[in-house]
């Protein structure tokens, strides 16, 4: 790695439970959601470009490269650091699209957290998370990549320190549409507000799952599966869903039953975001 070129990782991310609150004026929806990341995910290439232009070498099916989240991360970051420079970006993409687990949030935070430092451009943090704010709820908890309550529409976070269990995630094959499941008449939107304390005494659900489940039998049925070894759980809005072990083998066991045909990988729960560890090293 020299001073022209930087490789960041874009970790995932559960949703431990997701409650929905409540929905404002302007259609967004409030709630109550716990985030962790987990030691898997994708990983970006930065190299430095004199000319200020941004190129993403890397196509997404069904998404314009003006569409992509990494795109517009680093056009508006440009922006905001008033910056000539550009780059190239190369992206290695594990994590699914319409998984819930963060993918293109995720990239767009590795985007403005590495962009920042190839451009020397010295936004903080804050900064950082007040554009990622623009780009989706759940960019500014991976831009300040750590652990979190979340409140809000996503936005108000506040650190806490979990278990770090691992876990075995499973990937049913779809993808699902956050702005669908969220605009589903049959959503409960008036789950009252909880403490973190009240969760880690009596946990949570995921107030998306019963609309999630009905709309796509390929979740319910891997779902039904895993609860056969553990507490399953859908993170976001799916499609992903994930249960929880006090070990790796543990969790490599139960994958190890599953169908073949089923993807899945087993990952440890982590406080502090994989790109942080590197990036604060």
């Amino acid at each position: 790695m020299n001073n022209a070129t930087l490789s960041l990782p874009a970790p995932a991310k559960l949703n431990l439970f997701l409650h929905i609150t409540g929905r404002r004026a302007d259609g967004y929806h409030t709630l109550q959601t716990l985030f962790q990341f987990i030691d898997y995910g994708d990983t970006l290439h930065f190299t430095l470009r004199q000319d200020g232009q941004i190129h993403l070498h890397t196509e997404l099916p069904g998404v314009a490269p003006e569409d992509n989240l990494i795109v517009k991360a680093a056009k508006q970051l440009q922006a905001a650091a008033k910056t000539p420079l550009g780059a190239d970006i190369t992206l290695d993409k594990k994590l699914p699209m319409g998984g819930g687990i963060g993918g293109g949030s995720s990239d767009a935070a590795t985007t403005l957290a590495g962009l920042n430092q190839l451009w020397r451009s010295g936004l903080n943090d804050e900064q950082l998370a007040d554009i990622g704010i623009t780009l989706g709820a759940d960019v500014p908890v991976f831009v300040h990549g750590k652990a979190a309550w979340a409140e809000g529409v996503g936005e108000l976070l506040t650190p806490v320190e979990l278990e770090e269990p691992w876990y075995l995630v499973v990937i049913p094959p779809c993808s699902v549409s956050t702005a669908e499941i969220f605009s589903d008449q049959r959503l409960t939107r008036d789950t009252l507000p909880i403490t973190l304390a009240a969760f880690r005494e009596q946990g949570g659900r995921n107030d998306c799952l019963p609309i999630v489940a009905a709309r796509y039998p390929e979740i319910c049925n891997a779902l039904i599966l895993l609860n056969n070894y553990c507490e399953a759980k859908m993170t976001g809005t799916g499609s992903c869903l994930f249960g929880a072990f006090p070990n790796e083998r543990e969790a490599d066991k139960v994958r190890a039953r599953l169908p073949a045909t089923l993807r899945s990988f087993v990952a440890k729960g982590c406080n502090v975001s994989p790109l942080h560890q590197l990036i604060n090293k």
